[in-house]
């Protein structure tokens, strides 16, 4: 069979143009996403710091908590930490006792802005310095190239990139601005990496008491331990007796290469988020590629059914029939596959840069590119082109000789019973799945998951139910197109005599709207509501913002100046909880915002819906509807969470509020969150003034560079990670639109191109050509009203669970040009499948082309 289907691919190329074009869609897509997986899982930075202690000790950069399954069985599940765990002291005097340990060198540093007048230096990648103390520099590869060591509490040393992106020399002064208004220091000396190369991080180093000026009581914890061991002693052989020191901590020991996991954390935290996009974006394009084959593919054996049957009447059984069609798509997997891989590379790279404008990933982050993804990408390539095939080879094979001549010509006169028992048991599927999400009305995560499965279920009920329901479509719209005269009714007749044709081309449509429009009004649904929550839920006349936070002493002294009734500084963060969907446990992060008790009321109006937010300190905490419904708690309920550091918390819930979406899913004391950040800073201050407004806070700014004041709130950094959130969904509607796109156009091309005989039937019994054309356009603008009304009809549940789960109502935001553009551009392409051959086709001539083979 593998020599016959050899055959048929040479001499029926044309015929297998749609099927290999969305393989080949499909291997490229397939690769870019293992890459990135791959690239996620094995996210490494080489230490630079940390690079010449052999054995660096650090707090986890995730939390393991312990969930169930619906089953019942537990399990361990990880979540990564958003904010850099510190470790005690005390640590050190354990570990330097250790056998074979020379030396104990902890590491603190603190984040720092430094000012260039006005303006704020980062360094190479964005991010503002470090700040370390001078004895941690014995643990990296940083040299001083001029200068000396920074003695006294007024002297930093600054490394040789950050000096010249500010124009500092050694010698000039230096203004750093960390938990205060800027402090002046003296530039003592320069550094460098071994071999000059840039950092990674921007860094200075100062003494202790400089560091204890810029960020006070900072000596209580430490960010690691580098541990140095002795002459001849294997660091391999030290660690387990290290780890035995760390137990009953919240820490690890990390070498080689580990050792730049433990420095910068970062990329532990993208390398998580790289991992959920690219399984998110592949899941969802090998779904649609299922459906889009097995579509194509069966198209494609429908049109050669003569041949079929010529086949199964000289002989050839029906197992031989299925092992040639597979054998053929088997084919046209592998070479799409392999020609798929290249064209996948490229898009990762295009995806790499997208992300990293975003902050999705790290600015440098770079692929990792092995031969795991391209393997993949071929046996998955290949897989679903087998699948479809086999999927499409059932019927044809099944029938008898007899009956396969007989059938040649025209379509079938309905389903079969299987499929109808199949499309009825889909629709009461869907149908349950509605009541449910109606039932749990009051539950966001259940809703979420609910709509994201009816979306499926319906397409997939659609496709299967999809030659009756076209004919029940086509038979509302032929009164209208027999209104147009004689060209409409040769539509009309079409349409309903050819319905497994036209049913064949309006599944791609169908797919295409239903899905996108799925994902982007969801999108929109929720930005819009984030947005209004928080216009509607800012009290506050006067924002401070800043591009890099501010110092906590702002709010403080803000909250001081006359006219001034409530001010507050905000500080974000995530924790991490342990949630239930449709019964089975799940580790979740949350957003976390803190704000100061006593001004909470008077600058935010976080809509209350049970108990008191004056009630919040230290040890309570506030939910969103949104994570008291994942967290499954209400008033008076102990939520056990783990902030963004690792650190548990235990405490009382005191309030349940509805405008988390456009502010944080958990709202802590201020104090309590911000000594749980790494960078200590606010991200903004909510300032609730008197009428005459605050004469003094303009003066009070300045004295912060780089801050601004606002009458209006802002989007925020909430709204922010949602719309980098909504743009990968974005391109996961593109590449759906890309895909059934293709497949629209391939199959309006080949239902068109099996004509030939037809148009030219007509032309020769006086059909002129220009009422073909006319017959054509009709048919496909009913192909396309028909895919683009049913697609939008099938979003509409889903949708209405989404609005049900974010603004608690069942209507959805959909801007009519969103979706005049989703129906629009799959319109355009159907018609354009079809009237583009067509035209081609007519411009032979008709005794010409009603000789010529099928």
């Amino acid at each position: 069979m593998l020599r016959v289907a050899l055959a048929t691919l040479r001499t029926r190329g044309g015929a297998f143009a749609a099927t290999f074009a969305a393989l080949l869609l499909g291997a490229s897509v397939i690769t870019a996403c293992g890459v990135l997986l791959e690239s996620g899982l094995r996210a490494a930075a080489p230490p630079e710091r940390y690079d010449k202690a052999p054995l660096i000790v650090a707090g986890r950069q995730s939390v393991d908590l312990e969930v169930k399954s619906a089953d019942g069985s537990v399990y361990d599940s990880s979540q990564p930490l958003s904010e850099r765990p510190r470790l005690d002291a005390s640590l050190a005097a354990g570990l330097a006792a250790l056998d074979g340990v020379a030396s104990v060198v902890p590491d603190r540093g603190a984040t720092v802005r430094l000012l260039a007048g006005d303006r704020i230096v980062t360094g190479a990648n964005g991010a503002v310095p470090q700040a370390h103390t001078w004895r941690s520099r014995v643990l990296g590869g940083f040299g001083l190239t001029e200068g000396h060591s920074p003695r006294g509490a007024r002297q930093v040393v600054l490394d040789t990139d950050l000096a010249a992106r500010a124009g500092l020399r050694t010698g000039d002064s230096v203004r750093l601005m960390a938990s205060s208004t800027p402090l002046t220091f003296r530039v003592a000396g320069l550094v460098a990496l071994d071999g000059g190369r840039t950092p990674r991080q921007a860094v200075l180093f100062a003494s202790s008491a400089a560091m204890e000026r810029l960020v006070p009581r900072s000596g209580t914890a430490v960010d690691a331990f580098g541990v140095f061991t002795r002459p001849g002693v294997d660091p391999s052989k030290v660690a387990p007796a290290v780890e035995q020191v760390l137990a009953g901590h919240r820490a690890a020991v990390h070498t080689g290469d580990g050792r730049g996991e433990a420095e910068f954390t970062d990329v532990a935290v993208g390398a998580a988020g790289l991992v959920q996009l690219a399984t998110a974006i592949g899941g969802n394009v090998l779904l649609v590629a299922v459906f889009v084959l097995c579509a194509t593919t069966s198209l494609a054996v429908r049109h050669r059914r003569r041949e079929m049957a010529l086949l199964r009447a000289i002989g050839t059984t029906p197992g031989q029939l299925r092992r040639m069609i597979t054998a053929e798509s088997a084919v046209a997997g592998s070479v799409a596959g392999v020609l798929g891989c290249p064209l996948g590379v490229g898009v990762v790279y295009w995806l790499s840069g997208q992300f990293a404008g975003r902050g999705l990933v790290p600015p440098d982050f770079r692929p990792v590119v092995g031969p795991l993804p391209f393997l993949a990408a071929v046996g998955a390539t290949v897989l679903t082109a087998v699948t479809a095939a086999l999927v499409a080879a059932r019927g044809t094979a099944r029938v008898r000789p007899t009956e396969a001549l007989r059938e040649a010509s025209a379509d079938g006169a309905g389903l079969r019973r299987g499929r109808l028992v199949t499309g009825g048991v889909l629709l009461a599927l869907a149908a349950s799945v509605l009541g449910l999400g109606l039932g749990y009305r009051t539950d966001f995560m259940t809703l979420v998951g609910l709509a994201n499965s009816l979306v499926l279920v319906l397409v997939i009920a659609a496709a299967v139910l999809g030659p009756l329901i076209t004919r029940a479509a086509t038979a509302l719209l032929a009164p209208l197109l027999v209104r147009t005269g004689v060209t409409g009714w040769l539509a009309a007749a079409n349409s309903r005599a050819r319905a497994a044709r036209t049913a064949a081309a309006v599944t791609p449509l169908l797919l295409s709207v239903s899905f996108a429009a799925t994902v982007v009004f969801t999108q929109t649904t929720q930005l819009h509501q984030a947005a209004h929550e928080i216009r509607s839920g800012t009290v506050a006349d006067q924002i401070l913002d800043a591009p890099h936070g501010m110092s906590p002493d702002l709010a403080r002294r803000a909250a001081e100046l006359p006219g001034v009734k409530a001010a507050t500084g905000v500080v974000r963060s995530e924790a991490v909880g342990v949630g239930t969907l449709l019964g089975t446990e799940e580790t979740v992060s949350l957003t976390a915002q803190g704000l100061q008790p006593s001004a909470l009321s008077r600058t935010v109006d976080l809509d209350v819906r049970e108990g008191d937010l004056s009630a919040l300190t230290a040890d309570t905490v506030a939910l969103s509807t949104t994570a008291a419904s994942w967290l499954g708690l209400g008033v008076g309920d102990r939520a056990r969470l783990h902030l963004g550091d690792g650190t548990p918390f235990s405490g009382e819930v005191v309030a349940v509020y509805g405008r988390g979406l456009g502010f944080a899913d958990l709202t802590f004391d201020h104090d309590l969150l911000l000594s749980h950040t790494g960078a200590r800073v606010d991200r903004s201050v909510l300032i609730e003034s008197e009428e005459d407004g605050v004469p003094g806070l303009s003066a009070l700014v300045r004295r912060y560079p780089g801050t601004s004041v606002s009458g209006t709130p802002a989007a925020g950094a909430r709204v922010a990670e949602q719309q980098a959130s909504a743009w990968v969904n974005y391109v996961v509607v593109g590449v759906i639109i890309a895909y059934t796109a293709l497949t629209v156009v391939n199959t309006q091309a080949m239902n068109t191109v099996t004509r030939r005989r037809e148009f030219a039937l007509l032309r020769l019994t006086g059909t002129s050509r220009s009422q073909v054309l006319g017959m054509m356009r009709r048919e496909s603008v009913t192909v396309a009203a028909v895919g683009g009304l049913l697609g939008t009809v099938l979003a509409v549940p889903p949708l209405a669970l989404v609005a049900l789960a974010l603004t608690g109502g069942p209507l959805p935001t959909v801007p009519v040009l969103g979706w005049l553009a989703i129906v629009g551009s799959t319109a355009l392409l159907a018609v354009a499948g079809a009237m583009l051959p067509a035209r081609l086709m007519l411009r032979v001539r008709p005794v010409d082309a009603i000789g010529t083979r099928e």
